[in-house]
């Protein structure tokens, strides 16, 4: 199942990529007149690929130290602009372009391609060289990048090649999420699950490198705004969950009350801004139930959540959403719960207390009311459903004190040996790559944490991208994982 309308935060909408070439202004008017029309014919093409994505921006050619700083402070100051390409036509001189990246501060891809695909082998003369002079001006670019610490994505190959386009779209996605995280907005209602040590972390430093408004809110804030509910926006939430789940239960006021929770969060979430939030089953003073399908609800609509105060993980998941906008498959969060320990053939479960979103149900959920065992409230009503198969990565953000660091595993999602029947929530069911004793040893060894955010919509090297792109450390696990290199 898969239901997404995103009414938090601003992923869904257009955003822009400016296009920059290069070149210098020792060829003359007649070689720069053709670098623009090359230039705009590429960006033409290219822009017909983005369109579901971004507007691809064709930029005057840049051709000396001032012209390369106007651009680079327009795309800087130019809120609706995610990210730049460059690309050097000619040969363009790199001390020119230092202090336009020195103010540049939106993603770069450095793409390293030609206007024509193949040469010229009958025709070719210098004429033809020093124009279409690529392989020499993207190393000369490269290098100042490098010596200036730029952080990028370098793509080589022919703009026109598949391979290539994907990655440039791959750029396009990492880009418009990191400009969603910044300025993002999480609201902690209440504090981390008391003694617990991973869900913590530095939110000055979230803010400082991803943009993330951490705050936290007391849960009367919350409580006020449901006991102002009216029964008829309960009647209309109600009427929507029936649109989508089926009803599973007699107790038809116990999931009322989690549509009136819902009700009550979308309003504190529109008031304040609020992209994702945490709870905590430690907290619930003025509440009868832990939040369950309203939370499940709110996930499969583009929230993102993390549970006990794991602010990281509800940031991270709702930039990852932003990530996988547009792409088939689903992202959420998700809590390592316990395994299968068959010799050789391990399994792990997956699941959380309630918190488990629909985007991962295999059929139809069902909306059941069940006691919870933990926080000494009444029985929350929730979605129960059997997971999705696929091949699939899990996320986990942990702050080391001094620095942060992102674990990302590969997963095969299976469907589950036997049913079970007795279990009151929505699961998963997954295989470790490459085996259970290296994925696991591997992840317990990055530190990662008990919370990730799971997506069949995103693969590892969007991952690596992100962690590039922000300077953030990068412990992958997957088929070529082993415990020695690790």
């Amino acid at each position: 199942m898969q239901y997404t309308d995103t009414i938090y935060g601003d992923a869904a909408y257009m955003k822009s990529i400016y296009f920059i070439t290069g070149s210098q202004d020792l060829y003359g008017e007649e070689t720069l007149v053709q670098v623009a029309k090359d230039s705009k014919e590429m960006v033409s093409f290219l822009a017909e690929k983005l369109k579901d994505r971004a507007d691809l921006v064709w930029c005057p050619t840049v051709i000396d130290a001032d012209s390369c700083e106007d651009i680079c402070l327009k795309a800087t100051a130019d809120k609706e602009c995610v990210g730049v390409i460059c690309w050097m036509h000619t040969f363009s001189p790199a001390k020119m372009w230092i202090r336009g990246l020195q103010a540049l501060s939106k993603p770069m891809l450095h793409l390293h391609t030609q206007y024509n695909e193949k040469l010229p082998y009958d025709s070719i003369d210098m004429d033809f060289m020093n124009l279409n002079q690529s392989a020499h001006g993207d190393r000369e670019f490269g290098f100042i990048c490098t010596r200036l610490g730029i952080k990028r994505q370098v793509v080589a190959g022919y703009y026109k090649h598949e391979d290539v386009i994907a990655e440039i779209r791959r750029f396009a996605d990492v880009a418009i999420a990191m400009s969603f995280s910044h300025g993002m907005r999480v609201a902690m209602l209440g504090n981390n699950m008391r003694d617990v040590a991973v869900t913590d972390g530095d939110r000055v430093e979230s803010e400082i490198r991803y943009g993330w408004s951490v705050n936290y809110y007391g849960l009367g804030d919350v409580v006020d705004i449901i006991s102002a509910v009216t029964e008829a926006e309960t009647d209309a939430k109600m009427a929507d969950y029936l649109t989508r789940y089926d009803m599973n239960t007699d107790d038809v006021a116990s999931v009322r009350k989690q549509a009136r929770y819902q009700v009550a969060l979308e309003k504190f979430m529109a008031k304040e801004r609020i992209s994702a939030i945490t709870d905590t089953f430690q907290d619930l003073h003025g509440m009868e139930q832990l939040p369950g399908l309203a939370i499940q609800d709110l996930m499969a609509k583009g929230v993102g959540f993390g549970p006990e105060g794991d602010y990281k993980t509800s940031a991270l998941m709702a930039v990852l959403l932003a990530m996988a906008e547009g792409r088939k498959g689903a992202t959420a969060f998700l809590e390592d719960y316990t395994y299968d320990l068959t010799h050789r053939s391990e399994l792990e479960l997956a699941s959380h207390m309630l918190e488990v979103s629909p985007v991962f149900a295999s059929s139809r959920p069902k909306i059941e009311v069940h006691p919870l065992g933990i926080g000494g409230k009444n029985p929350p009503a929730r979605l129960v459903f059997d997971g999705i198969q696929g091949d699939a990565i899990a996320v986990s953000m942990i702050d080391l004190g001094d620095h942060f660091r992102l674990v990302c595993a590969k997963l095969e999602l299976i469907q589950q040996p036997a049913p079970m029947p007795k279990l009151p929530v929505a699961q998963l069911m997954w295989k470790h790559i490459p085996d259970f004793k290296t994925s696991a040893s591997a992840w317990i060894y990055a530190g990662g944490a008990h919370h990730a955010v799971v997506s069949t919509a995103l693969t590892v090297e969007d991952i690596r991208l992100f962690a590039k792109l922000t300077g953030t450390e990068l412990v992958v696990i997957d088929e070529n994982t082993t415990l020695n290199s690790l």
